[in-house]
């Protein structure tokens, strides 16, 4: 990884059904090895369960799952004099949903269910109403920044 600067960002372009940049994103983010129509059936899928469970278009439940499951502040590990501390940072907003979707993808995949369409679709309600298990990691990342508060000023 080189330290002198950052690599450009690239541009991920919305995607054909919805015309949105962040099913997209879910889309390269859930994908393995290459299987981008497996990954856009899987997501697809999830959405159309959304739709008949939510009420409501199944896009406007996964913004707002992703905004809930979205995290603010993150701890870093700082060396001082030997020692070793949890420094709260606020958190840059590529980071904040990529790390939104991650939790979410990998509890998803957690879960027991039959089919990754199930597994998805129900971490993407748990998100939307506030609880399940992205939403309790994200509350452990705001509580441990809070612990840590008082070496906020060591940050850099």
């Amino acid at each position: 990884m080189s330290r002198r600067n950052r690599p450009e960002k690239r541009i991920v372009l919305p995607d054909p059904r919805f015309n949105n940049e962040l099913v997209a994103r879910f889309v390269n983010k859930l994908m393995i090895s290459g299987k981008k129509a497996t990954a856009e059936r899987i997501i697809y899928g999830a959405l159309e369960i959304l739709e008949t469970r939510g009420k409501k278009p199944g896009v406007e439940i996964l913004e707002q799952a992703v905004r809930n499951a979205t995290p603010i502040i993150e701890v870093r590990p700082r060396r001082v004099g030997g020692a070793t501390y949890q420094v709260p940072m606020e958190i840059r907003e590529d980071r904040r949903l990529a790390l939104a979707l991650r939790w979410l993808i990998m509890n998803a995949r957690k879960r027991p269910g039959k089919s990754m369409v199930d597994k998805l679709s129900g971490e993407l309600m748990d998100a939307f109403q506030n609880q399940g298990t992205t939403i309790k990691k994200k509350e452990e990342t705001h509580k441990m920044a809070e612990a840590n508060r008082a070496f906020a000023h060591y940050r850099w």
